[in-house]
């Protein structure tokens, strides 16, 4: 006799019900990378549009950060960590082959009593995106009635500060956001993928086993291909945004917010033309005072918009994050 299968219920529909950010306190202007790569604030402010960026301490580490923005997102929500079912971390810059950086970060909060599931997700750039759509299948799939999703990274630890190309991008902070149950949809289909294809677009300069077989080897940092990833970007994921708003039956001119992964102003620039995004329509800029964080740039991107009035509570969002691998992902999202 076969024996019959109980599935779990789970909501209606998911939405973000909390947003936090920690940003490290070291403000590093354009000024103090520019003599080791020849360059001037001026070039750098041209080509990617950042002017500041901020880099974490030895004390602010990616658990610190990512348990800070998450203690405001729970907040925000009006939970207590208990209540958090599964802890989702997106990162590339916890140096930790094994444990996830996840299970640490949920015991220390305290999340489902100290037995939440906890797993972290590499990403990169597209991992916060991927982590929404997770934690919003839980939610409605019924293994988790709330989900913490974490977008982490210091980016400062694996950035080359003599690569002309990349010296004065990448900034570290941590974002945070609550996904549970909600009577109307909230989190419209993602849309997601990848292409392998380029891989080697943006990548870790050296394998970690060129570390064991050679003592003399550097430490691994970052290498970008920025004109091949320039034109991916520009081209590809304005194609990928207008599929998240047919899958989420939305239009461009619809939307109370636009919050793009904040990799390069100028790439955003062309999103929003290529869109044809009405100029009403606020777009995140975060990339000005903090740089590119990978995974943190989307929460920390939406918590600014929110703080400042940019952006307002139940208004209607397009976030989009793409990155190394190269992959990509994106979906319309009430925002909280």
């Amino acid at each position: 006799m076969t024996a019959t299968i109980i599935p779990r219920a789970g909501a209606a529909h998911a939405r973000i019900l909390g947003v936090g950010g920690y940003r490290p306190a070291r403000i590093v202007p354009n000024s103090e990378l520019v003599d080791r790569i020849d360059s001037s604030d001026e070039w750098i402010q041209s080509r990617s549009g950042i002017r500041t960026r901020r880099w974490a301490s030895p004390e602010e580490t990616v658990a610190e950060m990512s348990i800070a923005a998450a203690g405001k997102a729970l907040a925000h929500a009006g939970l207590d960590a208990s209540q958090v079912g599964c802890v989702i971390v997106s990162t590339v810059t916890h140096l930790k082959q094994t444990p996830a950086i996840a299970t640490e970060i949920a015991h220390r909060l305290g999340a489902g009593g100290g037995r939440a599931a906890a797993f972290d997700v590499s990403a990169a750039c597209a991992g916060f995106c991927y982590g929404v759509s997770l934690a919003s299948d839980m939610v409605r799939g019924g293994s988790a009635e709330y989900v913490l999703v974490i977008g982490v990274e210091r980016l400062s630890d694996l950035t080359n500060l003599s690569d002309r190309g990349t010296a004065f991008i990448f900034g570290d902070g941590a974002g945070a956001v609550v996904i549970g149950p909600s009577n109307t949809p909230g989190i419209g289909p993602v849309v997601w993928g990848s292409d392998g294809s380029q891989s080697e677009a943006i990548t870790q300069t050296i394998d970690w086993n060129d570390l064991r077989d050679d003592r003399e080897q550097e430490f691994p940092t970052l290498k970008m291909e920025g004109q091949k990833v320039f034109r991916w970007a520009v081209w590809e994921m304005a194609k990928v945004c207008e599929q998240a708003l047919d899958a989420a039956g939305v239009k461009a001119e619809d939307l109370d917010a636009f919050i793009p992964h904040q990799a390069n102003m100028r790439i955003t620039d062309a999103m929003i033309k290529a869109l044809k995004l009405p100029p009403e329509v606020p777009v995140a800029r975060d990339i000005a005072e903090n740089g590119n964080t990978s995974a943190a740039s989307i929460p920390l991107a939406m918590e600014r918009m929110l703080e400042s009035g940019e952006a307002v509570s139940g208004g209607t969002a397009l976030i989009m994050g793409f990155g190394a691998g190269l992959v990509y992902a994106g979906q319309v999202i009430t925002l909280p």
